[in-house]
């Protein structure tokens, strides 16, 4: 009888592998109650959103990659998100990544402007297939514009016009990006 219990169990365990990086990142963790908020509260953030899954390899292996472009080009005007599309299935089809394995659009990165998608790689053909792809941090920086749009968002003041600048250092209000508060929320 123990035989038969512990094969789902050991099964369940090696299906669900925990997330492989653990590493410093800025990135936004969504659900499906805060995506749709997150990404139209203020317009003039642009967000990079990568809708992934932890059973998906290829994810696995990207996590590292997109982690070291948040910390590289976050700024208050250019943020970057995920949301577990196998965890957040309603959200993926709203927003049209497939979640089978057999599309092949998992790792998705979808370039968000005034709370509108601008742009996705990896592209899906009229098949709602995935069109062949390399998640490079060359290819990304170069297809989204990472260095011209890091420079036009840097100018950008979080929550604030220019006719209210920031508050002067060592004022009582904390600071937008600082890694503790971009970890992992939901």
């Amino acid at each position: 009888k123990n035989v038969s219990v512990s094969f789902p169990i050991q099964a369940f365990v090696m299906t669900c592998k925990p997330p492989l990086y653990m590493g410093p990142e800025y990135i936004k963790y969504f659900s499906e109650k805060t995506i749709d908020e997150e990404l139209n509260h203020d317009t003039r953030v642009t967000w990079i959103v990568e809708f992934y899954a932890n059973w998906s390899p290829e994810c696995q292996s990207f996590a590292p990659v997109f982690a070291d472009l948040s910390l590289k080009y976050n700024c208050a005007g250019l943020r970057f998100g995920k949301i577990d599309a196998g965890r957040y299935g309603e959200v993926a089809q709203r927003y049209k990544v497939s979640t089978s394995p057999l599309a092949k659009q998992l790792p998705s990165l979808v370039l968000f402007q005034s709370g509108r998608e601008v742009m996705r790689r990896p592209m899906v053909d009229n098949k709602c297939r995935a069109v062949s792809w390399t998640f490079s941090e060359e290819n990304i920086i170069r297809e989204f514009n990472l260095n011209e749009l890091f420079e036009a968002s840097k100018k950008i003041k979080k929550g604030r016009g220019e006719d209210n600048p920031l508050p002067p250092e060592g004022s009582e209000e904390p600071e937008p990006d600082t890694p503790a508060e971009s970890k992992k929320k939901q």
